[in-house]
């Protein structure tokens, strides 16, 4: 067998979809009302019944198609895109448009102005109340 060609090992395939889905074999075993020795051994297969696929393919929440298709080649050039800011509409801060730190002190501000409402709001019912007392 040639290095450049891999066996389409379905069963590796939906080991790496649950692992990149932060999934033990035993939550899939759950979700599929199987054991973890059955969902172990089907990741050991190179193939699986249609039926089957369909159902792990639900409980891993992704489509057939995407664990046929899968391959770690796209997943790093998937994720390598990220990086890639200027080919793409993804956003990571790199041209904020704002500071921070400006917005923090703006909300401390907006908090200290009520306080000091909400403080005047007090001393206006304790004199309110004073004039109450002193009137009887």
């Amino acid at each position: 067998m040639s290095t450049l060609t891999k066996p389409n090992h379905i069963g590796r395939k939906i080991s790496r979809i649950r692992e990149l889905r932060d999934m033990k074999q035993e939550a899939l075993a759950q979700a599929l009302g199987i054991s973890q020795q059955t969902i172990s051994a089907i990741e050991n297969s190179e193939t699986i019944e249609e039926e089957r696929l369909v159902e792990v393919a639900k409980a891993l929440g992704v489509t057939v198609e995407a664990i046929k298709n899968f391959s770690e080649e796209g997943m790093i050039n998937y994720f390598n895109t990220f990086n890639d800011t200027k080919d793409s509409n993804v956003n990571f801060g790199h041209n904020c448009t704002f500071n921070p730190l400006d917005k923090l002190m703006e909300t401390v501000d907006k908090n200290e102005t009520l306080y000091e409402r909400l403080l005047q709001a007090e001393k206006d019912k304790i004199e309110y109340l004073e004039k109450l007392l002193a009137g009887k």
